[in-house]
């Protein structure tokens, strides 16, 4: 009776266990040894069915007994059959689950390690639709996506901190035990070509753990190729896991199976290319080989569910607020009530926290694709560039962590591309022929600073402003402040760029970063000095479920406004509001500031009629100052952000709503939106 189908998935799982087993092996060592003899013992029993894969299993079992009787660690040539039987048996299985001849191990050509895959199998077709038993496997999918992504995420960093020391024995070896689980994961779920490419990527690496093969820049690019594929393959079965949408686009793999094999038979450096070191401060030994050592101390948790948690927790705020509202209302009667309550807020105030910290996730996932980009970029534009990444451990929303990648995206490639100067530039200016770029994060209060560095070119403020007259962006004749001239370069269509390349010059980009970091209730500045380089900063909220807001009333009716555009507040006096072509404007030191009633902005009758019997609040957005008018200041808290619904979705100027103590809601107003719609 031939071996069924439904027993080849045990039979590759206990291959791929054997497969771990048979890397780790070391001549003169017996450690493993027993888990080899009895993983081969029951592979054996379970190819009874199969003579011809059950013969040399017999064979190899018989020396390992011999071993083990005389107490004799494992022998070279033991190590080198065994490690050759795994990659046979690889073959093997696969050609009797198609029902092709299995060619005999005396017959197949010796698997050196590191040797490219035999001659039968590289025949087979790999650029095919990614196929897999969504159904019957889901539990096993969901477990290979979030392991496959995070071993991913490790053979980056750990290939950009090789390239800096190609001798590392510890990245590399971090670099392998991915790729290696990968492929025994990928066959054994049956995805042929993420099997196929992570194998001859795995062997590429096994040259170099044995140091028959010494990795430089070209080699890094082509893993670099591979793992970006790897990616593309995982990222379908995830769709796949969430949608319930089969892949239907063949991701092409063969064209790097080919490179790597190249590299293989032929590992010789390259002629010179531009290079990058990324980043050059000093990286943790190990870097990505820490992660993988020792038992898991995290647990993979839903993000939905963190939602719902932060939403329930969100509620028992409100809750706790009301209690408060209520217990005041009771007076002193409510004495053993008031220090339950103190009790109780205390208590949700410590769960908020912990509900919060876990949204929270490192930047480091950013920051790491962000030096991937840079070094592929220098090497695209032929310039030599140091990147350099600070503050990676901070923390931030993980929503936040998600959004902020585009705009980053942007900034690096316009640092690049714009800021710094070729090599030959560099040289001529007395400038070392390596650029420098620094991204850094960092904590300010209640927000994360993040900051892109460069000691390039510098933005002339001159040529930025001839520019955008020429583009019709301003107003002939315009007199701009130097801080007025740099946010031209945030206007949707500006470039500076002289001719379009796949870089940059189509005047998209910048527009973009600036919409995408006030969308996340942040803000941009842009320091430059000609000659010396630039400096592009970013405040950020730490969370987005959570917002420091000053509540303000008009009429009967509280808002609130977002601390971090507020600029201060203050009763002003008669002589300081100056009506000019029929519009109110404050005179604050001299400074004429818009005014805008906050009541007539949404058709509530306010009580101070006359400016000086309210409250005037200064905000700040994208540069750009005003006075709201408002009845009266009530207080600074922290409210729990929700969503206002369908209906009320893109009202202007509002952001969300949130629920007050007294059980009211309190509109949270988007100074950004307030302003453009006043």
């Amino acid at each position: 009776m031939p071996i069924s189908p439904e027993q080849f998935p045990a039979l590759e799982g206990l291959l791929n266990r054997l497969a771990v087993e048979a890397v780790l092996a070391a001549p003169g060592r017996d450690e493993g040894l027993v888990p080899i003899y009895s993983l081969l013992g029951e592979l054996r029993d379970g190819c009874a069915p199969a003579p011809e894969l059950g013969a040399p299993l017999e064979a190899l079992l018989a020396d390992l007994e011999r071993s083990l009787e005389a107490a004799q660690p494992l022998s070279a040539p033991l190590v080198a059959r065994l490690r050759g039987l795994v990659e046979w048996l690889e073959a093997a299985l696969t050609a009797l689950r198609e029902g092709r001849r299995v060619v005999p191990l005396a017959e197949a050509a010796p698997v050196a390690a590191g040797a490219p895959a035999p001659a039968a199998a590289a025949a087979e077709p790999v650029d095919a639709l990614l196929q897999f038993d969504l159904e019957g496997s889901r539990d096993l999918l969901t477990e290979f996506h979030g392991e496959a992504v995070e071993h991913l995420q490790q053979i980056e960093a750990a290939l950009l901190a090789l390239e800096r020391q190609p001798d590392d024995p510890e990245a590399l070896n971090s670099i392998f035990r991915s790729f290696h689980t990968i492929k025994g994961n990928a066959g054994f779920l049956g995805l042929g070509p993420m099997h196929r490419l992570a194998h001859e990527v795995e062997s590429l690496l096994d040259l170099a753990r044995n140091h028959k093969l010494r990795l430089h820049s070209g080699i890094i690019t082509e893993v670099l190729r591979s793992r970006d594929a790897l990616q593309a393959l995982v990222q379908q079965v995830g769709r796949a896991l969430e949608q319930a949408v089969a892949p239907d686009r063949v991701i092409p793999v063969a064209h790097l199976i080919a490179a790597v094999r190249r590299w293989i038979e032929a590992p010789e450096q390259p002629a010179a290319a531009p290079t990058v070191a990324v980043p050059s401060v000093p990286a943790p030994a190990g870097e990505a080989a820490a992660v993988a050592a020792g038992p898991s101390q995290t647990v993979r948790v839903a993000t939905e569910k963190l939602d719902s948690l932060m939403d329930v927790v969100g509620e028992l705020v409100i809750v706790q607020s009301q209690l408060i509202e209520t217990a005041l209302g009771l007076g002193a009667a409510a004495g053993p009530l008031q220090r339950d309550i103190a009790q109780l807020g205390r208590i949700a105030k410590e769960l908020q926290r912990t509900a919060m910290a876990l949204r929270m996730i490192p930047i480091k996932p950013a920051f790491q694709k962000m030096e991937r980009l840079a070094r592929d970029l220098a090497r695209d534009c032929g310039k030599r560039v140091d990147f350099t990444t600070e503050g990676e451990e901070t923390e931030l929303d993980r929503t936040v962590v998600e959004e902020i990648g585009d705009p980053l995206v942007h900034m690096v490639r316009n640092a690049l591309d714009h800021g710094l100067e070729t090599p030959e530039e560099r040289r001529a200016l007395g400038k070392p022929e390596t650029g420098a770029v620094c991204l850094r994060a960092c904590y300010q209060g209640s927000s994360v600073i993040l900051e892109l560095r460069d000691d390039g070119r510098g933005i002339d403020p001159a040529r930025i402003l001839a520019k955008a007259l020429r583009q019709g962006l301003v107003p002939a004749g315009s007199e701009l402040s130097r801080e007025e001239i740099f946010e031209l370069i945030f206007l949707p269509g500006f470039s500076t760029a002289e001719k379009v390349t796949s870089v940059s010059g189509r005047g998209v980009g910048m527009d973009v970063v600036k919409r995408n970091i006030e969308r996340l209730r942040g803000r941009i500045e842009v320091s430059s000095e000609v000659g010396r380089g630039s400096v592009f900063r970013i405040k950020l909220p730490l969370t987005l479920a959570i917002i420091d807001g000053l509540v303000v009333r008009v009429g009967h009716d509280r808002f609130i406004l977002p601390s971090t555009s507020v600029q201060m507040a203050l009763r002003p006096t008669r002589e300081s509001i100056v009506t000019i072509q029929g519009g109110e404007v404050l005179d604050l030191h001299g400074r004429l500031l818009p005014l805008h009633r906050l009541g007539r902005r949404f058709g509530i009758e306010a009580r101070a009629q006359d400016p000086w019997d309210g409250i005037v609040v200064i905000v700040e957005s994208s540069g750009k100052v005003c006075a709201l008018l408002v009845d009266e200041m009530i207080t600074k808290q922290e409210v729990v952000i929700k969503s206002l619904g369908a209906f009320l979705q893109n009202l202007p100027g509002v952001s969300g709503g949130a629920i007050l103590g007294d059980g009211n809601i309190a509109l949270i107003l988007d100074p950004i939106a307030l302003l453009e719609a006043a």
